[in-house]
């Protein structure tokens, strides 16, 4: 691929790396925090960006059975979280040559409707199943996410961004 004007060339991203950053964001998203309905989805973000960033290496698969572990976790409808991840994927995977031209920030614009829609999936089955509204809160998950798209990229960015060994006869 064609890296876009001013951006930096990025080195690959080493599987072990992204097996990390998936079973620390796993790990977070179990911690027993209650079920407060700010806390943003950490798991999510992270299978979104690397479905972004490295969508040979993550997919639907992976979104559907770490989705999996967060219904045997919050022990919740089975397939719940998995039939949200792997939507959000999926949604990934449509928009994904348009969100890599452009910038952190604009990024986290065009990722905020699959965050936003993760969420009101979520409410609607919930509500299917409880018969309740849990209120406008149910969106702040999502909003988190949004908000914390630039510092995640970037963060996740730094192993790629380490200086190759120097070369005088290396091109680039």
């Amino acid at each position: 691929m064609i890296m876009p004007r001013g951006q930096p060339l990025l080195l690959p991203v080493p599987p072990g790396f992204i097996a990390l950053t998936l079973v620390l964001a796993l790990m977070i998203n179990m911690l027993p925090l209650g079920r407060a309905l700010w806390l943003p989805d950490v798991l999510l973000l992270v299978l979104v960006y690397w479905g972004v960033h490295e969508p040979g290496k993550i997919g639907m698969g992976w979104a559907f059975v770490l989705g999996l572990c967060m219904d045997v976790h919050q022990s919740s409808l089975l397939g719940l979280h998995a039939l949200v991840y792997s939507a959000v994927l999926y949604g990934v995977a449509l928009l994904r040559q348009r969100i890599t031209w452009l910038s952190v920030m604009a990024q986290a614009v065009q990722v905020m409707p699959l965050f936003l829609a993760s969420d009101v999936v979520l409410m609607l089955l919930r509500m299917l199943l409880r018969g309740s509204f849990p209120g406008w809160g149910f969106l702040t998950p999502g909003l988190w996410c949004v908000a914390l798209w630039p510092l995640v990229s970037g963060l996740l960015q730094l192993p790629q961004r380490q200086p190759p060994d120097d070369d005088e006869n290396r091109p680039l």
